[in-house]
């Protein structure tokens, strides 16, 4: 089963490789749903968009909850399917990474910005929410330490925001719209670690097997899109994906 996806990642013209959840947690990363996880500890409803916008106490718990999160992040590694993505890249057969994760750990591996869409954003930088001025996290993270509990624009007074999307935020619209472009157009498309429960990402696969690529699954538990895939690999992310790119190394050396 894994040599044949090898064998389409190297036969495709648009592969599109498309991750969740499951690929972060192997680098240590908790997934905020599944038992442990960071909503069985915190309240979700607590952390929504709409109360980021409404109350300066829900915003300091937010960047509470952000600071315990980044810090997990940040000393987070790439895994073996990061890299295997990157080595796809460099390899010229990867048309582009569609992520639903907000830790950057694709860049760390070797990505380039230019091949992957963020749909969920990414912990990296805080936007002003009304000038749209960008901060790097880190230098957020010093003002943090120093004693802030609600950050603000140095520009223009605005609030600061994680650039992830909260409950309740609406979807990038850019990266949104380019996603579903790109899955329309794929001949080949990847679901790696992703329950394909979280709209409108799960849609994706859909999109992109009505449109006649050819749809493979990997993924530890069952996923909704199971039942239309054409593969389906029951399993940790890393140690497929390593499997793959040694059987594409040794048909496209």
């Amino acid at each position: 089963m894994l040599r044949q996806i090898a064998e389409k990642i190297v036969q495709a013209q648009r592969t599109v490789v498309f991750v969740g959840a499951g690929v972060s947690t192997e680098s240590g990363i908790p997934d905020f749903r599944s038992p442990g996880g960071i909503w069985t500890r915190f309240d979700p409803e607590e952390f929504t968009y709409q109360n980021f916008l409404a109350s300066e106490r829900a915003r300091e718990r937010y960047w509470q909850l952000g600071r315990e999160i980044y810090a997990l992040i940040k000393a987070a590694q790439p895994n073996a399917a990061h890299l295997a993505i990157a080595e796809m890249e460099r390899m010229g057969l990867l048309d582009c990474l569609i992520t639903q994760n907000i830790d950057g750990l694709h860049f760390k591996a070797g990505n380039t910005p230019e091949k992957v869409i963020e749909i969920h954003g990414t912990v990296m930088y805080v936007l002003c929410l009304t000038c749209r001025k960008r901060y790097s996290r880190d230098e957020i993270e010093l003002r943090l330490a120093a004693g802030e509990k609600v950050p603000r624009c140095d520009e223009c007074g605005g609030l600061l925001k994680p650039a992830t999307v909260a409950f309740g935020q609406p979807m990038p619209e850019r990266e949104t719209a380019e996603a579903f472009r790109r899955s329309a157009a794929s001949d080949l498309f990847i679901c790696i670690g992703s329950s394909l429960v979280v709209h409108p990402a799960a849609q994706l696969p859909v999109v992109a097997k009505d449109n006649g690529a050819f749809l493979v699954i990997i993924n530890r538990d069952p996923t909704t899109c199971d039942s239309i895939a054409d593969v389906v690999h029951r399993g940790l992310a890393g140690p497929a994906m390593e499997e793959i790119m040694r059987y594409v190394k040794e048909m496209k050396p």
